[in-house]
């Protein structure tokens, strides 16, 4: 349940921390020293939650994938903040927030996102969700359909049991039990369509990004929350009768060459909810961060067709 005591608490003396990146910073304060966002602090349903907020406009709330952050979104929220207030939290237990005290069941979860809502969107927003963001978000979205104005799952957990790719699954597996350089790159390797295009293309950035992931993938308190939330949310299938009550307009944004939720998942949830499907072409599971300009035409175009049903491209 939402705690509007300190909601009220949070609204009226927010902690906001600007960032201006410098050689003794992390990577996570490089990161963020290169996006057009302030970060504060606010406690969402007993979770004291890292949030990022930047621009005017209508608002347009990000959930990222597991073992990441925030500004995992970094190479689509410049573009976004020009006509929309874009919201990116770290998810309970990620980046730089905290987690759950207890075992963060759906009710937990689905009360955070609407904490989060209500701390920041003065009217509903869209939602958007990758991976595992998606899958919290399409739950809170079963639920809570009038409190969004559109909802947009990118590679989605939850449409169906998490059933990689053998390569992807190994790969997973010695990451997570461990993390060094080696098994990153070869995880990075099964999630992205062309991972030196895509190293060529963040440039320094990508070297923030590879040392943050290692840093959170090393600290054990991290690695708790990250399987703690897939257990709950990543690993099992949404019943379809809970997804059938989405009620808000949804749309489908899937890469191509994604190995952990291959694209035959979307194909089959979009036929069978009505969801429009976009594919994003020489992309593996993580559309906004390797191919950015395709994802942003089709998110804008979804962005300015409400109804979700009629988009042109």
């Amino acid at each position: 349940m939402a705690n509007q005591d300190t909601h009220v608490a949070n609204r009226t003396a927010p902690l906001v921390r600007e960032h201006r990146g410098s050689a003794r910073e992390g990577p996570r304060e490089r990161l963020l020293a290169a996006l057009p966002v302030t970060e504060r602090r606010l406690s969402l349903n007993g979770v004291q939650t890292a949030v990022l907020e930047g621009g005017d406009g209508p608002p347009i709330v990000l959930l990222h994938g597991p073992g990441e952050y925030a500004a995992k979104w970094l190479r689509v929220i410049p573009n976004l903040v020009t006509t929309h207030r874009v919201i990116a939290p770290d998810l309970p237990g990620h980046g730089a927030s905290e987690m759950f005290d207890t075992r963060p069941d759906g009710d937990r979860v689905s009360g955070w996102l609407d904490d989060l809502i209500e701390c920041t969107c003065p009217i509903p927003p869209v939602l958007v969700g990758q991976i595992l963001g998606g899958a919290i978000a399409a739950r809170f979205a079963s639920e809570r359909s009038e409190r969004l104005a559109g909802l947009v799952l990118v590679d989605t957990l939850g449409l169906s049991e998490f059933q990689p790719t053998p390569a992807f699954g190994l790969a997973l597996s010695e990451f997570l039990s461990d993390p060094t350089e080696h098994t990153l790159d070869r995880l990075w390797s099964r999630c992205a369509f062309d991972l030196a295009a895509l190293r060529r293309g963040m440039g320094e950035q990508w070297e923030y990004v590879r040392e943050y992931a290692l840093d959170r993938a090393r600290t054990p308190s991290a690695q708790a929350a990250l399987h703690s939330l897939m257990e709950q949310f990543g690993m099992r299938a949404i019943p379809p009768a809970t997804l059938a009550c989405i009620t808000v307009p949804t749309t489908l944004i899937w890469g191509r060459y994604d190995l952990a939720t291959p694209l035959t998942v979307a194909r089959e949830a979009s036929a069978r909810f009505g969801w429009p499907l976009q594919v994003i072409e020489d992309a593996g599971d993580d559309p906004p961060m390797e191919q950015p300009e395709a994802f942003l035409k089709v998110l804008r175009a979804v962005l300015e067709a409400p109804t979700g049903r009629e988009i042109s491209l």
